[in-house]
């Protein structure tokens, strides 16, 4: 059977691509390094999935920050602001298209990032396309012809991957009012099928067109791009083999337009919405191919054979087996490399391990998949399906899963459990008079930069080459520093560093029961941003507090307050792989009950602010809006149960960031904490809207600098958006912050931006009282 492979991690198994990225911003190494670094990548995904045998290997998967930016720079769709970057020939094309994601400051120029945000319910961070009434592109970069034909020279016959013309104009935002950016799709067409003309040209057979957004709720008008968009083509390309590919969800109520759309192959998601495919079979024509996203690209459990193979045969009957693909449900840009890299038993079980499949191994699956599909009788497929139905039950009768315990906690919880004592109104007028805090009052988001030399002590502990009380003593010593520098500059709540914290969600996870973890089971969340998500396999439940050692350390060190930091329980789930054997609302309570133990006994060791971010919350949400509301409903109660054990006068935060939360600002004042900081800078205060027409009642923090751009924003620039906000939100409920957590950034940068924002909130106080 044909198999097919929507996409492949481009950062490396050893996190290549982030190491040169990240020197050839410091200087460290030339363009061409960095473009090497690149072509070696490539040339081990290409190679790789050729040798286990998939049919239909992409290119134009790989990016070196993000595909949606690459389809920007493609297009010539290029905010005015960055044309000066290469204007006086300095810097290429790559320099311009770095310029673009993350800010530039240098040459006399000082030129902010665009915005970045989720893409669609996961937490990897995309560019934001930026457009204009009547905009017109370009083909800018030929970057997609160039990958292919990189391929062909090394005797690969790949299938380029492009971001549907539809789906790309959706994941932009109009930057002036009057129009709806789907209505540049006559402009931005053209630069599409130039494409296609030099990919035709140099033998490409088959295409691979992402369009997610036909598994959400689309407009009449979407709609009608969408089926111009696939005509077009179809008329100009009538020897091009199209596959339109969806992901994340069913296609619904887009399910007519999908198949008689005029393709080769339409591709959906079964690992997420597994009950379409019945509609789909019904529906399907005869001369349209049927992609089988069935090996989850997601997450990291292995593949139940059984289940996938039952699937496959009832397309098989229907249609035949010529027009039925096996694939994986997604890119596998969200799964970790390769699985044959855990070596390490203490980190992660051998028991544990095998019930997991990485990228390596899910392109593994998907062959297997065809394999014994095609010849379910040999020897050879038997011997698959036998060893993968033994992992299967394996994993069923682990001891290692089921905790009673934790379950019948869970079962008990009552509505109180999920209130705090008195509502917000009065809970603030104590807490004035508990903290007594200034008008504007400044904090961070909770982490400080964290230096090559505190990651090697990390490194250095865990290797055994530092005793617990040396590793303990140099966190003690920095986290001082770190107190002493904000007491310096006036930062009104402080926070302790998080120095002891290699990751704000692995880090509470290696200390509650039910997780395991690996030792590169990285993922890439933005550009050269990875991270090492846990594995949730059992009941969660804390064994002994987390953080109050660190917390009360800090507060003895000064009559400031310092803010007590805890992930929360939706970003702990959303940012781990989360078992599938039961749903995810009952881990993520599980995993609130945890958090709630954690809060009581950091306000008992008299931390009075206890902040408990919720970054992940708007990721969670639902594709379609008919499923909103279940998800928000545990969602919110998980929050609230992790923050109503404290007395009114602690003062609970939440931080949240990159997210849109127009439609959920209900449900955001539902989660009831005293105080929300939100990114804000890189919109320019946008996200405020919502929180201003809602006339959101509790206090809000609106971040006034970008934390995931190097430039130093000066005071003038935070307080224009202060003032932006205080048009929108009482100043009596404004707080200063910055956009996220410090712990990427560098020391300079960060002393230079934190004294400027300090400077602003005091411009600001002295606007205020005159």
């Amino acid at each position: 059977m044909l198999t097919n492979s929507l996409g492949y991690p481009r950062i490396g198994s050893d996190r290549a691509l982030k190491k040169a990225c990240e020197s050839y911003w410091a200087g460290k190494i030339s363009v061409q390094v960095l473009l090497k670094t690149g072509q070696n990548i490539r040339a081990h995904n290409w190679e790789l999935q050729q040798n286990e045998g998939i049919t239909f290997i992409p290119s134009n998967d790989f990016s070196f920050y993000d595909q949606v930016l690459d389809h920007s720079l493609m297009f010539g769709a290029i905010p005015e602001r960055y044309h000066q970057v290469i204007l006086d020939g300095k810097n290429g094309e790559l320099d311009l298209y770095f310029a673009m994601a993350r800010g530039y400051q240098r040459d006399g120029l000082d030129i902010t990032a665009m915005e970045m945000t989720k893409w669609f319910d996961t937490n990897y961070h995309y560019i934001v396309p930026e457009f204009h009434r009547d905009q017109q592109f370009k083909l800018f970069s030929t970057k997609v012809v160039d990958e292919f034909k990189e391929a062909k020279r090394l005797g690969l016959q790949t299938k380029p991957v492009l971001i549907g013309p539809v789906s790309y104009l959706l994941l932009g935002k109009e930057k002036e009012s009057g129009f709806h950016r789907i209505e540049l799709i006559n402009n931005l067409l053209p630069v599409y099928l130039e494409l296609l003309k030099g990919l035709e040209a140099n033998k490409a057979e088959w295409i691979q067109f992402d369009e997610p957004f036909l598994a959400l709720d689309l407009t009449e008008a979407e709609q009608s791009a969408v089926s111009y968009v696939y005509a077009t083509i179809k008329k100009n390309f009538p020897k091009l083999k199209i596959i339109v590919a969806t992901y994340f969800d069913q296609l619904g109520d887009n399910l007519e337009l999908a198949i008689n759309l005029p393709v080769a192959v339409l591709h959906i998601d079964l690992v997420r919405a597994p009950a379409q495919l019945e509609a789909v079979l019904d529906r399907i024509p005869d001369n349209l191919t049927l992609s089988l996203g069935l090996v989850d690209g997601r997450n990291i459990w292995k593949n139940d054979y059984a289940q996938s193979l039952s699937q496959i045969q009832k397309a098989i009957e229907r249609l035949g087996r010529e027009r039925v693909w096996v694939a994986g449900s997604c890119s596998l840009i969200h799964s970790p490399c390769d699985l044959d890299l855990e070596t390490n038993v203490k980190s992660l079980s051998p028991e544990i391990k095998q019930w997991l499949a990485f990228a390596k191994q899910k392109v593994q699956e998907i062959s297997a998949l065809g394999k014994i599909a095609a010849h379910p009788e040999s020897e050879a497929s038997k011997a698959l399906f036998a060893a993968n139905m033994v992992d299967q039950e394996s994993r069923r009768s682990s001891a290692k899963i089921h905790r009673p315990e934790v379950e019948a906690r869970v079962a008990a919880i009552t509505v109180a459990d999920s209130s705090r004592l008195s509502p917000f109104s009065i809970r603030t007028e104590i807490q004035r008079k508990a903290l007594n805090l200034p008008l504007f009052p400044t904090t961070t988001i909770g982490s400080f930069p964290q230096t090559t030399e505190v990651r090697s002590w990390r490194a250095r502990f865990k290797k055994g080459e530092l005793s617990q009380e040396q590793y303990d003593e140099l966190i003690a010593n920095e986290t001082e520093e770190t107190i002493r520098f904000q007491e310096d500059i006036g930062i009104d709540v402080l926070v302790h560093g998080e120095f002891e914290r290699n990751d704000m969600v692995e880090y509470f996870g290696e200390q509650l029961a039910g997780f395991a973890f690996t030792k590169n089971g990285w993922v890439q969340s933005y550009g050269s941003r990875c991270v090492k998500p846990p594995v949730i396999y059992g009941d969660v439940y804390r064994p002994a507090a987390m953080t109050v050692r660190w917390s009360s350390f800090a507060q003895s060190l000064t009559s400031k307050w310092v803010k007590g930091m805890l992930t929360g329980p939706v970003t702990i789930l959303q940012w781990s792989f989360v078992r599938n054997d039961q749903p995810r609302s009952e881990t993520c309570t599980q995993i609130a009950l945890a958090i709630r133990d954690e809060v009581v006994d950091l306000e008992k060791a008299g931390i009075k602010i206890i902040q408990i971010d919720e970054p992940a919350i708007r990721e969670g949400l639902p594709l379609r809006k008919s499923a909103w509301q279940q998800y928000l409903n545990w969602a919110v109660r998980a929050f609230r149960i992790s923050a109503s054990g404290v007395q009114d006068d602690t003062q609970i935060h939440t931080h949240m960031c990159y997210s849109e939360f127009n439609d959920i600002i209900t449900n955001i004042a539902d989660m009831d904490a005293d105080v929300i900081t939100i990114e804000c800078s890189r919109s320019q205060m946008e996200l405020l809207g919502a929180f201003a027409d809602f006339k959101y009642p509790n206090e809000i923090g609106p971040g006034v600098y970008d934390i995931h751009s190097p430039r130093v924003p000066d005071r003038s620039e935070m307080v224009l958006l202060l003032e932006k906000a205080g048009a929108v939100i009482p100043a009596r409920q404004l707080w200063v912050n910055p956009d996220c957590g410090l712990k990427t950034r560098h020391w300079d940068e960060t002393k230079k931006a934190l004294i400027e924002m300090v400077a602003a909130a005091k411009t600001m106080r002295e606007e205020v009282l005159a």
